[in-house]
């Protein structure tokens, strides 16, 4: 199966238990490291999320893994917060979090630089613009990642 839709098949199980408990989904992911499998759930609140809200739904969601077994290999779950650094993987939370601080790393160098610190000014469909000595246009192709700076 595609990661995509196995992803989608997760958010779709997932999302119902989140709605249940009051959290939105920030983020899913499944990913190989270290030669171990991670499906990693990012949830958030109003008034943030502490490790009773992570374990609560992680409790909910391995039952219906378990039950659904829509991933057939062995895999490490995790349930956690996005964090105060947190990653933006999305258009949507790149428009969310427009005028906040950013670090953007490159996949490869940019204009001479591996990265640029700044003010997320504009998102589009092709690119960001951060403010940083002066306006930085990246091309989105050209992100490696991008987390948010200091405090929300």
């Amino acid at each position: 199966m595609k990661i995509d839709a196995l992803i989608n098949q997760i958010y779709e199980l997932v999302k119902p238990i989140a709605d249940e408990l009051n959290y939105d989904i920030y983020h899913i992911e499944y990913v190989k490291e270290n030669g171990e499998y991670y499906l990693r759930i990012y949830i958030e609140k109003d008034g943030g999320i502490a490790l009773s809200d992570c374990e609560a739904l992680s409790r909910r969601v391995s039952d219906v893994m378990d039950e659904k077994d829509p991933i057939t290999e062995a895999y490490f779950l995790e349930v956690s917060s996005p964090g105060l650094n947190r990653t933006l993987f999305t258009e949507e939370h790149y428009k969310r979090f427009v005028g906040r601080e950013v670090m953007v790393r490159f996949t490869k160098s940019l204009d001479g630089k591996k990265n640029v610190k700044g003010i997320l000014k504009e998102v589009n469909e092709e690119n960001i613009v951060v403010e940083a000595d002066s306006l930085v246009i990246v091309p989105k192709d050209k992100i490696k990642s991008t987390n948010i700076e200091g405090e929300i």
